[in-house]
């Protein structure tokens, strides 16, 4: 099964076998962390350094992570707009699903998304799964 793994978080092979299974593991993986902006104002003034910076470290710890457990994943920075991102990667990366990992507490500048909008425009599954321990 291919699965696009959606993050503004760092995610680890414990947290995936959570959120899919363990059968999850044997998936191949392609992270996409989107760059994301902490206010809109920082996102309208297009004051993105901050902002991919923050998400080429998330993409590049996921991907170290997953990697040491064995698990066939690559990584890329995405757009800052979540839905934006993840159609970036269906256009190379034929997914059988995305799963959307999002965080308790204060929300980052279009952080939040709807799945089911999600998989109206992509036609997959698109499954949300909660940040947890490290």
């Amino acid at each position: 099964m291919k699965t696009l793994l959606l993050t503004n978080e760092p995610i680890n092979a414990d947290q995936l076998r959570e959120a899919i299974g363990s059968d999850g593991l044997d998936d191949e993986v392609v992270v996409v962390a989107p760059a994301l902006h902490s206010s809109a104002l920082r996102f309208w003034i297009s004051d993105a350094d901050k902002a991919i910076a923050r998400a080429d470290w998330v993409q590049q710890e996921t991907v170290d992570k997953l990697g040491d457990a064995q698990v066939d994943v690559t990584g890329d920075t995405g757009e800052g707009d979540p839905a934006d991102a993840i159609e970036d990667v269906l256009r190379t990366f034929p997914a059988d699903r995305v799963l959307v990992f999002t965080r308790p507490g204060k929300s980052l500048y279009r952080e939040d998304v709807d799945p089911g909008e999600l998989e109206r425009r992509f036609k997959i599954p698109v499954e949300l799964a909660r940040v947890t321990g490290g």
